[in-house]
C-alpha cells in the first residue's frame, strides 16, 4: 500500500517548510509521497518549497490561484498512491496523527476514513466557527440520514481512485460538502478517528469564512435533490 498525501499551499511562506518536515518525519505504517500544490502563491511560499529536497516530494503549481478545491484536484491526479489523505500546510492539524487513521484501512474496517475534530480547550478559531461547522454537518446528517461528526475535517483519508471517481468540481472549500455528499448518498460511511485540533486565527491567516458554510449548505442540498454522476 502506498499513501499519497495531498497538500494545498496558498500564500503560506512561514509554515510550508515546517509542515512539509513534519509529513515527511512522520513514521507510516507504508510507503508514501507527498504531492505540494502551489496554489498561486504571491508571497514567497515558491522560494520557500525550493529549500526542500526529498524524493518523496512531488510538486505542481498553479499559475494563478484557483482555490482548496481545484488544488486537490490536481494533486489528486498527479498522485501514484493507492489512498490519500489532504493534509494542509497551515499547521492546525498534526500530520503525527495519520498513521491513527491508516489503522481502520490497514485491518480492514473501513475504506474511507475521516479525523475528527473535538474542538475541546483552546482549539477553536471561535464559537460562531464551531456552531457554523455543527450545524453545516447536522445538515449532512439530516438530509443524508448519517451521524458523522465533522464534515469540514481536513483529514479524509480514501482511495485515490474513489476519489477521482466522485469527480469533485467545487474549486474552493465547497470542496469539502461536495465530498461529503457524494460518499454519503452513495452510502458511504466515514469510520471516525478523534484528532487533535489547533486553529489559528486571521491575523495568522485563517481563509475560511461565514459564506463558505453558506455554500456548504446549498451543496449538500443540491447533490442531495440532484442527479448522482
Amino acid at each position: 500500500m502506498k499513501l499519497s498525501i495531498l497538500m494545498p499551499v496558498y500564500n503560506e511562506e512561514t509554515t510550508v517548510v515546517s509542515a512539509v518536515e513534519r509529513v515527511l518525519a512522520v513514521d507510516y505504517p507504508c510507503d508514501v509521497e507527498l504531492v505540494v500544490v502551489d496554489d498561486g502563491s504571491r508571497d514567497d511560499t515558491a522560494v520557500a518549497l525550493d529549500k526542500l529536497d526529498d524524493r518523496r516530494i512531488l510538486r505542481r503549481n498553479h499559475p494563478v490561484n484557483r482555490g482548496k478545491g481545484a488544488a486537490i484536484r490536481t494533486a489528486a491526479t498527479s498522485a501514484t498512491g493507492d489512498y490519500m489523505i489532504i493534509c494542509d500546510a497551515d499547521l492546525e492539524y498534526a500530520p503525527e496523527e495519520i498513521p491513527s487513521l491508516l489503522q481502520p484501512i490497514l485491518v480492514g474496517d473501513s475504506e474511507v476514513v475521516f479525523g475528527t475534530r473535538t474542538f475541546g480547550s483552546h482549539s477553536a478559531y471561535s464559537f460562531w466557527y464551531v456552531m457554523g461547522n455543527k450545524g453545516v454537518t447536522t445538515a449532512a446528517n439530516v438530509l443524508y440520514n448519517s451521524y458523522i461528526s465533522d464534515l469540514e475535517t481536513c483529514f479524509k483519508l480514501l482511495p485515490v481512485a474513489l476519489y477521482r471517481e466522485l469527480d469533485i468540481r467545487e474549486p474552493g472549500f465547497g470542496m469539502e460538502a461536495e465530498l461529503t455528499a457524494k460518499l454519503l448518498r452513495r452510502g458511504i460511511r466515514p469510520y471516525e478517528v478523534p484528532i487533535s485540533y489547533r486553529a489559528r486565527g486571521r491575523e495568522a491567516g485563517k481563509k475560511i469564512t461565514w459564506k463558505d458554510g453558506v455554500e456548504a449548505l446549498w451543496i449538500l442540498a443540491r447533490h442531495r435533490v440532484g442527479r448522482p454522476r
